[in-house]
């Protein structure tokens, strides 16, 4: 080979590069997309379907950072897109800020989402530490958890955070149960903490039967370990919804998600799936840790959950169809 021609080989290994992240930090962060899938989840009884808006790991910062207005903004004109498809439900699982001081900026953005519907609410590690400088690639060399020995960043004010969210609406299910009215009927929710610092209390959750009445016992939790899942799948939930996985943040053609963040494996880093029985859908997010400011393959996202009777020919409280929908 020519040393020209090594010359334009290098350069344009160095242009697509160039290309790539420019791409995965610019571009797809704010890229959202609005996804739906059908989820056969409620008795054959159930006289109407229940639809519910996912969202999560929002990792919102304050407006006054260098380039987030704009991202802020685009977020926020989404989540009024999210609203349009009028969910008779909202449910948040957690890493809702992403800085110490973004508490204002997360409480504002959500509190319309539960202005005219009901809204569950769990936290993430991030609404307990701000994110620490880190190399940028360890979310994709640590794919199992948290480094033990990486110290948390700077404590986040959660009480006032959760005082905010609850003063504008929302329920906090953090290791906690609830009950809550929907147009299809009331709903039992049993909402864990963030198994990836330890702060599931499953022993702080009111165990019991389910009433007659009950439409549908939801799991809430953030990071879907195998733990929390045994742990929802054994209150008799019929569906969990997690966040945490970012869906991967990189995947790639052809082998999908890289890291999961946790025990769950790659295959259900996103979407509609089963753990032993139980639907679970996991959010792939609406944001990232500032310091690993990327997404390749792998848009930000939101998804409207259609929960329908399970069919004649399937088990009560069937395995999840998925569909999707992109806007």
């Amino acid at each position: 080979m020519t040393r020209s021609g090594l010359r334009g080989i290098v350069a344009g290994a160095a242009a697509t590069t160039v290309a790539t992240a420019g791409w995965a930090t610019l571009v797809e962060p704010r890229w959202f997309a609005l996804r739906e899938r059908v989820v056969p989840s409620l008795p054959r009884t159930a006289s109407r379907p229940l639809s519910m808006l996912h969202l999560s790991d929002l990792h919102l910062q304050p407006s006054g950072l260098a380039g987030r207005a704009s991202r802020a903004n685009t977020l926020r004109r989404f989540l009024e897109r999210c609203l349009a498809e009028d969910p008779d439900l909202v449910v948040v699982t957690g890493d809702l800020t992403g800085h110490p001081d973004a508490i204002d900026e997360v409480i504002a953005t959500l509190a319309p989402l539960v202005a005219e519907r009901p809204g569950l609410v769990t936290l993430g590690s991030s609404d307990a530490y701000g994110p620490t400088p880190h190399n940028p690639l360890r979310y994709l060399l640590q794919p199992d958890g948290r480094d033990p020995d990486k110290p948390f960043g700077p404590p986040v004010d959660t009480g006032r955070l959760l005082r905010g969210l609850s003063t504008t609406g929302w329920t906090v299910v953090e290791n906690a149960g609830a009950r809550v009215d929907t147009p299809s009927g009331p709903i039992d929710v049993v909402g864990l903490g963030d198994a990836h610092i330890d702060a599931d209390r499953p022993e702080a959750v009111p165990a019991g039967a389910i009433a007659p009445d009950v439409l549908l016992r939801l799991g809430v939790a953030h990071a879907p370990y195998a733990r929390v899942l045994e742990e929802l799948a054994r209150r008799g939930c019929h569906l969990a919804v997690c966040g945490h996985t970012h869906g991967g943040q990189v995947r790639v053609p052809g082998i999908g998600a890289l890291a999961t963040n946790c025990d769950l494996p790659r295959r259900q880093a996103s979407g509609v799936s089963a753990w032993n029985g139980l639907p679970l859908h996991v959010s792939a997010g609406l944001g990232m840790n500032r310091y690993s400011p990327y997404r390749f393959a792998c848009r930000p996202e939101a998804t409207i959950l259609r929960l329908v009777p399970a069919g004649p020919d399937a088990p009560d409280r069937a395995a999840a169809q998925p569909r999707r929908a992109q806007l």
